[in-house]
């Protein structure tokens, strides 16, 4: 089965909404925690700015999916749009002013940007019917790549193009938000209203009890708050261990590389041999990281355990939000999907808050060794699932 035109322009469309989105999460990767780090007075808080972005798309989740069903997703992503520039224009004030709250700030509003983004995956879902969902998902994150050639140049480009550095790199994601809402403004997009041939909606409790929902929302939220675990704490890492920041942001780009370059199979993987196969190779590779990240702290190790990560983080993300598709109703979508990416950004948080007091505190080793009952909570489930659905049929 293949996409008609309409749907081809559609998911093209979205893959470059999410590259730009990507951008923008890339240059943040590659300076939050070094410009927290320079303005906080108490170097433990460095990653509070990278915990703020998160926790701006963990409370606007819900909200964005609640717009978007009132007033439809084009509009939602063109807010979102909106908030990134406020956002973007905060940072560099801040930066300017030496202001460690006022960046802070700035990046909660650009996470809002970044939740509203997360329905991209999905808006891509509803735009396609039956097994090529995950194909669609699947090929709208794999334009998250864009991300990673551009966003890390970007950063470099831009790191001193105002007196203060890194003022001039948030200032330059004006730009790409400016882009990504001319884009969104082409998108064509089924209404989400209830039709009256749909079944009514259940409680959010009843579907959250829902096996396929749990391991779900597991693999995306532990994938997602364990990848951002380690890769919030990684500049910092390679800061401490003497590595110059343009090998921080080389290890960066080819992180994002492997998060988004095997999304061009990966949907054909899940229709052949379903999520759940997916999602427990991608807890596999989370263990391969974690174990090259113990074994030495040069920056080949650091490049190597990131990219590993990346890839394993595609397969549990996409593994788990294919899955989430098949918990919910029409009706209910826009409630489980703002819920399950709640989540997901509620997991971030925490994980960045914790990503500069572990590697400032404890060391690397430390970060490394706090993700591992995370990833096997993760294989457990999927595993667990895996047997109850081949013993029922």
């Amino acid at each position: 089965m293949s996409f008609s035109t309409a749907q081809r322009h559609t998911v093209l469309l979205l893959a470059l909404c999410q590259g730009l989105l990507l951008t923008n999460t890339v240059i943040l990767m590659a300076v939050n925690a070094l410009t927290g780090y320079m303005l906080a007075e108490n170097k433990m808080f460095a990653t509070l700015p990278a915990m703020t972005y998160v926790i701006g798309s963990a409370l606007s989740a819900m909200p964005a999916a609640s717009f978007m069903r009132t007033r439809g997703r084009r509009r939602g992503f063109m807010s979102g749009s909106l908030l990134a520039m406020l956002g973007a224009v905060v940072c560099a004030v801040a930066v300017m002013a030496k202001s460690f709250w006022g960046l802070c700030l700035g990046t909660f509003f650009i996470g809002c940007y970044n939740a509203t983004g997360g329905f991209y995956r999905f808006a891509a879902a509803d735009a396609v019917t039956g097994p090529d969902k995950a194909r669609a998902i699947s090929l709208v994150l794999a334009g998250g790549i864009v991300g990673g050639l551009i966003g890390p140049e970007s950063s470099k480009l831009t790191k001193d193009w105002l007196p203060v550095t890194y003022a001039g790199t948030y200032l330059s994601l004006v730009a790409f938000a400016v882009l990504a809402m001319a884009l969104q403004s082409r998108l064509k997009l089924p209404p989400l209203g209830i039709e009256k041939t749909d079944e009514p909606a259940r409680p959010l409790a009843e579907i959250a009890r829902q096996p396929k929902f749990i391991v779900a929302a597991l693999s995306a939220a532990f994938g997602y708050g364990v990848m951002n675990l380690l890769m919030v704490a990684t500049p910092l890492a390679m800061n401490f261990c003497g590595h110059p920041f343009k090998e921080g942001v080389f290890v960066l780009e080819w992180h994002v590389v492997g998060m988004f370059a095997p999304s061009f199979f990966t949907g054909n993987i899940i229709k052949r041999f379903g999520a759940l196969p997916v999602i427990v190779a991608g807890t596999v590779l989370n263990l391969a990281t974690i174990a090259i990240d113990l074994s030495g702290t040069t920056v080949a190790h650091f490049w190597f355990g990131l990219f590993v990560l990346g890839i394993g983080w595609n397969f549990m993300f996409i593994g788990g939000t294919t899955l989430l598709t098949e918990t919910y109703r029409p009706s209910e979508r826009t409630r489980v999907q703002g819920f399950n990416d709640m989540l997901v950004f509620a997991t971030m948080a925490i994980s960045s808050s914790s990503a500069g007091v572990l590697v400032n505190a404890q060391g690397w080793s430390t970060v490394n060794y706090t993700a591992l009952p995370f990833i096997v909570s993760a294989m457990l489930a999927a595993l667990w699932l895996s047997f109850r659905s081949h013993r029922a049929t």
